[in-house]
């Protein structure tokens, strides 16, 4: 069918109309979209409109409750506890960004703690939120298993992503944001609606074998980032984003791509601080060098800038979608 090209305000629009004809409250319907839309501006299209059918099912199921309304604890002065409440995740992210920004400046550093949560997307968005308000911030999610501990074949661990960003004196932030897995699986999921193969090396099957059938990848397993050092990093997330907060690991977490069983539960860390917390009044500025330097190394980029670049255009241009997928969502918006 070709794809249709959509404005982000149309975009947004679409989700949230599809979102709140399925037992979601349009305040949540919101935040939804503008994350699932600012994941498109980043050119991150798995984490994306393709979401919205799943979410939409989950919704209705009551997998996802859409009526959920996300609370705030302050447990020590610098740390607050999020309870997402089976809710959907962005929410819960907007009111951790919230809550930090007015925390972490009188205290140094503040820690957002997220438990019965759901699927945060592209964790760059959550840090440069932060970023932009001026704060340095680390988020580390976890996500249900799909990948097995070096050596073993039983899911384990989430792709879990680790996202970093900064504020950079005069730029736009630097933006770090990794997936564990050698890729994100939502472009496997992507990969499963187009009916597309997967690249070689990016996933197992069932067995242990490399395939590169999308289905079987989503049957099996993911291959780590950067091998043991991938899956020890992917232990470190679940330790931080469920053992600490309370949430659920990944291997007692039902699946973000289906309506069946109980809400997944997953955690989210999100960790703010102040740049001046060490008195060094410059160190946005030191920021901005390290960046300089880095941008003007030939064959470098600086981690965020392709994002930048992607959301101007689409945004001046329009993002170009599946037409099979905003008809799906259209038919679900009409109810």
């Amino acid at each position: 069918m070709g794809e249709r090209l959509l404005s982000a305000e149309e975009a947004h629009r679409l989700c949230v109309a599809a979102l709140v004809a399925s037992r979601t409250a349009a305040n949540n319907a919101e935040a939804v979209a503008r994350a699932l839309v600012g994941a498109e501006l980043a050119g991150q299209g798995g984490h994306g409109l393709r979401r919205v059918p799943a979410y939409a099912a989950q919704a209705r199921a009551g997998k996802v409750d859409g009526f959920a309304t996300a609370s705030a604890t302050l447990t020590r002065p610098g740390a607050v506890q999020i309870d997402a409440a089976y809710g959907f995740a962005y929410p819960a992210l907007e009111l951790a960004v919230a809550r930090l920004v007015e925390i972490a400046p009188a205290q140094g550093v503040a820690l957002a703690g997220i438990r019965r949560s759901h699927h945060a997307g592209v964790a760059g968005l959550t840090v440069e939120a932060l970023a932009e308000k001026g704060l340095v911030a680390l988020l580390f999610a976890n996500a249900p298993a799909a990948m097995a501990p070096w050596g073993g074949r039983r899911p384990l661990y989430g792709t879990d992503p680790i996202a970093f960003a900064c504020p950079v004196e005069g730029g736009a932030p630097v933006v770090i944001d990794v997936s564990l897995s050698k890729v994100a699986r939502g472009k496997i999921m992507a990969a499963r609606q187009k009916g597309e193969p997967i690249a070689e090396g990016w996933a197992l099957d069932s067995a242990g074998n490399p395939t590169t059938d999308a289905k079987a990848a989503l049957a099996g397993t993911m291959v780590p980032l950067g091998d043991a050092k991938g899956t020890a990093l992917a232990l470190m997330v679940e330790l931080l984003a469920a053992g600490l907060t309370g949430a659920n690991y990944a291997y007692e977490q039902t699946s973000f791509f289906d309506a069946e069983g109980a809400p997944p539960g997953t955690g989210q860390l999100v960790i703010a601080i102040d740049p001046a917390a060490f008195g060094a009044a410059g160190a946005v500025a030191r920021f901005a060098e390290m960046s300089q330097i880095v941008g003007e190394t030939d064959g470098a980029r600086v981690p965020g800038q392709r994002r930048h670049e992607i959301r101007y255009r689409l945004q001046r241009d329009g993002i170009p979608l599946d037409s099979a997928l905003v008809h799906e969502i259209e038919t679900i918006a009409a109810g």
